[in-house]
């Protein structure tokens, strides 16, 4: 299992950036997927989860109506568009594939 995370950087209040997540090494459509975060001193939090055929998604309330996940299965992508960030949005994100398996953690940092 291989999962390998982009799009992360630096960004002021009010921005948008969008994290994809490359998956290979499994049979992706078979899987659902999720997005988690961890900030400094903070333990590792579920941001949003995507069912394996994309129909059903949910997300942590602190980011509800501002990031949206989806995926590709035909790429094996999961995406992460993340709209009017604020500041305790900064946090190294990260693609998972239940039930363990990581990639390797793209870094957003909202920042004035």
């Amino acid at each position: 299992v291989r999962l390998v995370e982009a799009g992360g950087g630096l960004v002021k209040p009010g921005g948008s950036l969008r994290l994809s997540c490359a998956a290979s090494g499994f049979t992706f459509s078979s899987y659902q997927m999720y997005w988690y975060r961890q900030a400094p001193g903070k333990e590792r939090a579920m941001v949003a989860y995507i069912s394996s055929g994309g129909s059903s998604t949910m997300y942590a309330d602190s980011v509800k109506g501002r990031f949206t996940i989806s995926r590709d299965n035909a790429k094996n992508m999961v995406y992460l568009q993340m709209n009017s960030l604020k500041l305790e949005d900064t946090a190294v994100y990260y693609c998972n594939r239940p039930p363990a398996s990581w990639g390797q953690g793209t870094q957003v940092t909202v920042s004035s």
